[in-house]
């Protein structure tokens, strides 16, 4: 209770009126007039009156305590055992804080953010943002539950805007350890068939006892090698790009009997592969319309090399003219298809016919090249059905179709056919899903026999018009027409030539994305999108492998001919496997190095220096199959000391004003009699 003033008079004209009744008081006194002491007292009591003083009585209420309880739900509470106890710790927790009325606990659980390609726990801006409404005295502590991988950890001497003890109550066993794999130093790109070189390091945390780990290398899903690294130290790799597109690399390391979690003994990389050169033997029997458009159509790419020779003067045109006068120059085919037959990517033959330009043993080397892993394409001309076609030549062996001598003059509209439409080579050619497609006519084709492989262009009635087949290690496509050019030149509005040529080299030269039968995933962001590419039919349900483990059923939706898909949201980070038949891929969703899987044991390390700060606690909960928690001491005022056995909390002495009481002390008949009773003991004594 307090006493205050609402004076019916401004203050200075009290004060001054204060000062001429102290006069007059003193004067009375000074010439010793009867009833000084009572004029005295009666101005007095007028000039208390007339500063009309208040008993006031403030309503407050005790204001609660708040306890912040942070719970951590990151990807690395979801090994063995710890949200069990995370689960029974926090019961535990909210029900002996709920045996103090005064305690208000505010639980906060945090997850890995949605929203970032970096998973990590970020348990400290979780308490920011759970006390960011309450004043600091209103803070009597806060409580970490969590298995101590923190990674938002402030400097420990940085204002938290509280005053009040930090604990920390850890989920996972003491004698926890795990063995990890990372790669340290990678290149982003690499150059088709040369060697790079990259470091990786395999982690034994928890562990001192050395040894080796064995570490399995995958390229594109095969095995490439094993390599026995030393935990702890840098273990170099050299490896040779062998494709050009996406190569992805997984690091296994072989995983600890009794270790925490197998999600991380796994690590992927994923490499460009680059062509430096695309060398390309161009090689026409003869000066013909169509040779143009191959050669400008690959001189135009500047990362292609290309060797083009035409046949201007086969050897049976001898006219007598000595070579020494000839501008021609000779053809070079020993060095071209012996010595230097492998370092060329693709091999072109147009419209090109046997004239013992080439021996006939010459055409044995280039099919080996083909099994062994080159690329030809045989663009035929009337040449190829006569008797010096290049079919009756040892080359035979690999080629998809033989030719039967007929030739069909007649106009017609190039079509898909239907393996056509779901191959990546001619799928989603511009109007190809017309019928007739709005493409120019071609004029001849070459007829052959049942061809293997995909046909997946037709002339009319269905003839073969352009045919793909895999042979051995090489791959070989024949165009069954030299008239392609007429589209290059815009006969009847041309037509797509520009993508059909580079696709077919692009496949003859194993380019990722032109596959037939593939299957590919990425992320964007959180999401993992994959696509299955078949020429087959519906090829089911694919299964994909979480980071932590599971397994999941998903079906493909089809979004075209031959392309499977389907998108999902990931609410977990880490290597995904993607599966379906005998096809598998890898796909790491959010950064390959996040912090959260770069260490999983449990450690009370982090939070020690903050709850030595602050006096607070920091303890495992595990016991046996249960948790235990400690007990919680509510204490008054500062914390001065820290209680190694039980969780302080500071309580608030703040209170909320709900109302105020007011009474007049000189209002009513108290006020009024007061005043009648100076006066009348004035007369009183004026009257003696």
């Amino acid at each position: 209770m307090t006493i205050e003033f609402a004076p019916f008079l401004p203050w200075p004209a009290l004060a001054g009126l204060a000062v001429f009744a102290a006069l007059l008081s003193a004067l009375s006194f000074w010439r010793r007039i009867r009833g000084a002491t009572l004029r005295a007292l009666a101005l007095a009591a007028l000039l208390l009156a007339l500063s009309n003083p208040l008993l006031m009585q403030e309503d407050r209420e005790q204001l609660s305590t708040v306890v912040p309880v942070i719970v951590d739900r990151s990807q690395s509470q979801e090994t063995t055992g710890r949200n069990p106890q995370t689960d029974a710790a926090l019961a535990g927790l909210q029900e002996r804080f709920a045996r103090f009325p005064r305690i208000e606990t505010r639980v906060v659980e945090v997850t890995d953010d949605a929203d970032t390609d970096t998973p990590s726990t970020k348990l400290f801006s979780a308490l920011s943002s759970a006390i960011s409404d309450v004043p600091p005295g209103r803070v009597g502590g806060a409580v970490f539950l969590t298995d101590g991988q923190i990674h938002d950890l402030p400097g420990v001497n940085q204002d938290l805007s509280f005053n009040a003890p930090i604990h920390g109550l850890v989920t996972g066993q003491p004698d926890e350890f795990d063995r990890r794999v990372q790669i340290v130093r990678a290149p982003r790109f690499g150059i088709v068939g040369e060697e790079q070189e990259l470091s990786l390091r395999v982690f034994d945390d928890g562990r001192t006892d050395g040894g080796t780990a064995d570490v399995t290398v995958r390229m594109n899903g095969k095995e490439i090698a094993t390599l026995q690294a030393a935990p702890g130290a840098d273990t170099p790799f050299t490896f040779t790009v062998p494709r050009a597109g996406n190569n992805v690399m997984e690091f296994s390391v072989a995983e600890i009997p009794g270790e925490v979690t197998a999600v991380n003994n796994r690590a992927v990389h994923v490499i460009d592969g680059i062509r430096q050169n695309l060398r390309v033997l161009l090689v026409s029997g003869e000066p013909h319309a169509g040779e143009r458009a191959w050669r400008n159509l690959l001189k135009s790419d500047a990362s292609v090399d290309l060797v083009h020779f035409t046949i201007l003067r086969p050897p049976e045109k001898q006219d007598g003219t000595p070579i020494n006068e000839l501008s021609l120059i000779a053809f070079p085919t020993r060095e071209l298809f012996v010595e230097k037959i492998e370092d060329f990517d693709l091999i072109i033959f147009d419209r090109y016919t046997h004239r013992n330009v080439l021996p006939i043993l010459y055409y044995d080397y280039i099919a080996q090249y083909v099994q062994n892993g080159g690329a030809l394409l045989i663009a035929a001309g009337p040449e190829h059905a006569g008797g010096s076609s290049i079919a009756g030549t040892p080359l035979s062996q690999v080629l998809p179709a033989d030719p039967t001598g007929e030739i069909h003059n007649a106009g017609f509209y190039p079509r898909l056919s239907e393996e056509g439409q779901k191959h990546p080579v001619t799928r989603g050619l511009d109007t190809s899903g017309e019928d007739p497609p709005h493409w120019g006519r071609w004029f001849r084709t070459i007829d052959v026999a049942q061809p293997r492989g995909q046909t997946v262009m037709t002339a009319d009635q269905g003839r073969p018009l352009l045919v793909l087949n895999r042979e051995a290690e090489g791959r070989v496509a024949m165009l069954l027409s030299d008239h392609g050019w007429l589209w290059a030149r815009g006969f009847e509005g041309g037509g797509p030539h520009v993508s059909l040529y580079r696709r077919i080299a692009h496949w003859l030269m194993k380019e990722p994305e032109l596959e037939e039968e593939a299957l590919t995933a990425r992320a964007v962001g959180r999401t993992l999108e994959a696509t299955r590419q078949t020429i087959g039919d519906d090829p089911g349900p694919a299964t994909i492998t979480y980071p932590s483990g599971r397994t999941e059923t998903v079906p493909l939706t089809q979004s075209g001919p031959g392309l499977y898909r389907f998108e999902r949201r990931m609410d977990e980070t880490g290597l995904f496997e993607v599966k379906n038949g005998d096809f598998s891929t890898l796909v790491h969703i959010g950064t390959v190095d996040a912090p959260e899987f770069k260490a999983m044991i449990s450690t009370e390390e982090t939070l020690v220096p903050y709850a030595e700060k602050t006096k607070g606690l920091v303890t495992r909960v595990a016991d046996g199959d249960g948790v235990t928690l400690p007990a919680i001491l509510p204490v008054r005022g500062a914390v001065r000391v820290q209680d190694p056995n039980r969780m302080v909390i500071r309580m608030t002495d703040e209170t909320v004003l709900r109302g105020v009481n007011t009474i007049p002390l000189f209002a009513g008949f108290g006020g009024l009699s007061v005043l009648l009773f100076a006066v009348a003991a004035m007369w009183w004594r004026e009257g003696r």
